[in-house]
């Protein structure tokens, strides 16, 4: 069983592997999350005869994600169901007035939060903020709006004094890697799973040694082949996915545990170091 979360979380598990999925194995998935009171009730042969996919293919399906078989991913969408299903709030529309685009934002924030909150592994942040609280230098790799939240994680890093770098430049972020060394630590930001530049950039940084660690919400991406410690989000995105914003949050959050639990594991020396910055820059603000 891989750490993207718990097994009876079935439907972030389909959502999260997707992208992954073998064509065949996506219109399992499509059936799956458009009909999941359906499929409780059907055999694999009935489940094959809906969507135009094998038996053979349905069970591979459901060991890809992480079960025995289609009778255990069955079990945990029944459990799964018990619970009334979260209301659909729909995508933003042309035709939203400023109102209900709030209400919709907040909402898919929301949801973002509490499903990364599900399949965040505990055991996989721990490592992380062992692996980064003992580095020696910490690379943090992103581009785009991963990029932004790699600097936010620079700076929070920073101001408790552990000597972390991020560069949105990717031949800085391939160059910084290079120089890393056993005992350092690199971290990718990555909601695709599969941004060149930050995949290889990560993979310098294993190749030299460094403890590699990533944030995405996509397993089996090319940036997990390339972590020794994977952290899974789980986002919606709609018409504006470009604009990463629920992911954005979902990314954000899940800085600020590492962020707080690195702090707590160096608790006398971040405090130290709060201290300084606080007073360094006391004389800049009215």
């Amino acid at each position: 069983m891989n750490n993207y979360g718990e097994i009876d979380n079935c439907l972030l598990r389909i959502r999260g592997f997707y992208q992954s999925l073998r064509p065949s194995e996506q219109k399992v998935a499509d059936y799956i999350l458009e009909q999941p009171e359906e499929v409780i009730h059907l055999s694999v042969t009935e489940l094959s005869n809906r969507t135009g996919v094998s038996d053979a293919a349905i069970i591979k399906f459901c060991q890809r994600i992480g079960y025995k078989g289609y009778q255990e991913l069955k079990i945990y969408l029944a459990k799964e169901l018990v619970s009334p299903l979260k209301e659909i709030y729909g995508e933003v529309a042309p035709e939203d007035d400023l109102k209900t685009v709030k209400e919709k934002i907040f909402r898919i924030n929301g949801q973002a939060l509490q499903d990364t909150r599900k399949i965040l592994d505990d055991e996989g942040l721990e490592q992380a903020v062992r692996a980064i609280a003992a580095a020696s230098k910490v690379n943090i790799y992103g581009v785009g709006a991963s990029g932004y939240v790699a600097m936010d994680a620079q700076l929070k890093l920073l101001r408790i004094g552990i000597q972390a770098t991020s560069f949105c430049d990717s031949h800085v972020q391939t160059y910084l890697a290079a120089l890393l060394s056993p005992g350092d630590a690199a971290l990718a930001i990555s909601d695709s799973g599969n941004t060149k530049d930050v995949v290889r950039a990560l993979q310098v940084a294993k190749e030299q040694g460094a403890k590699t660690i990533c944030i995405t919400s996509v397993p089996d991406s090319a940036v997990c082949k390339a972590a020794d410690i994977k952290l899974y989000t789980a986002a919606t995105e709609s018409i504006f996915r470009s604009g990463a914003i629920a992911s954005r949050i979902a990314q954000l959050s899940v800085i600020d545990v590492l962020f707080i639990g690195v702090a707590l594991k160096r608790y006398d020396y971040s405090l130290e170091n709060l201290a300084r910055t606080r007073e360094a820059t006391a004389d800049l603000k009215y």
